[in-house]
């Protein structure tokens, strides 16, 4: 333990401020995140008001696990 006393400066620093376009990247990633949260929530809504679906109506994780590498390597350029 120091014997300093505690610094009794408790103004916040300054914020830096984004440039318009960084701002904007912000604001639509904020968008994006926050629509795949209210996805996921009504996801887990349905499960507790109507319980786990039916295993004929899943998709095996494998099949998403294939077809998510899929979109994944369409997006990138091929390198030979």
């Amino acid at each position: 333990m120091s014997e300093q006393p505690a610094s009794t400066d408790t103004a916040p620093a300054a914020r830096q401020r984004l440039e318009p376009s960084a701002a904007l990247a912000v604001r639509a990633y904020a968008a994006r995140t926050r629509e795949n949260a209210d996805q996921f929530a009504a996801v887990l809504e349905d499960i507790a008001e109507n319980g786990l679906p039916s295993v004929e109506d899943c998709t095996p994780w494998e099949d998403l696990r294939e077809a998510h590498l899929a979109r994944l390597a369409a997006q990138r350029p091929a390198v030979a």
